[in-house]
């Protein structure tokens, strides 16, 4: 009488095979949710560069327009981009000062316009007047006893303007639109 064993080199191959295409469906898997990742990181990245994007503000230069303690904002980049912002928009500046500092401050003049301000409100009421050289725009914050700009670093280089604000996320209390 013969004996068979079972286990022989066929079923080997089998489990080999069986455990090859389970790390293909693994593998295709693993490549599709990737592939997902990246095209929602795509979508992201365009979104924040070129779109709108969110920002966090704060300090007293913007009273009472925006709170001391912050504020979440949503800032869209189209505007800027095409060359319509006007006097009275708000903004979001590269400072000019600080390449690294990002400040909001409201927009009060275009080149061609001439503009008077206070030199120093808190000490004197002396003003100053001055015509904005082409290519660049005058801001200002709305607290204008504790703004660093435009009065101090002159007019801003239209190239440093990131993006208007548009609208308040955060607090609720202030929830919608920017009304000028």
């Amino acid at each position: 009488m013969k004996c068979r064993r079972f286990g022989g080199k066929g079923e080997e191959d089998m489990g080999a095979l069986s455990k090859l295409s389970q790390w293909r469906t693994l593998a295709r898997e693993a490549a599709e949710r990737t592939a997902i990742l990246a095209k929602f990181l795509c979508i992201l990245h365009v979104t924040n560069t070129y779109i709108c994007t969110p920002t966090l503000v704060y300090g007293p230069s913007m009273l009472p327009t925006f709170n001391l303690t912050g504020d979440v904002l949503l800032v869209e980049n189209l505007t800027v981009r095409m060359g319509k912002v006007r006097p009275g928009d708000v903004v979001l500046v590269r400072s000019p000062e600080n390449p690294r500092k990002t400040v909001s401050k409201r927009i009060l003049g275009m080149e061609g316009d001439r503009v008077t301000f206070m030199i120093d409100p808190k000490n004197s009421n002396r003003c100053q007047s001055v015509v904005i050289p082409k290519g660049h725009v005058w801001i200002q914050g709305d607290n204008i006893y504790a703004s660093h700009d435009s009065r101090n670093f002159g007019p801003v280089p239209y190239g440093l303007i990131q993006g208007k604000v548009f609208f308040r996320v955060w607090p609720l209390n202030g929830f919608g639109s920017l009304r000028q």
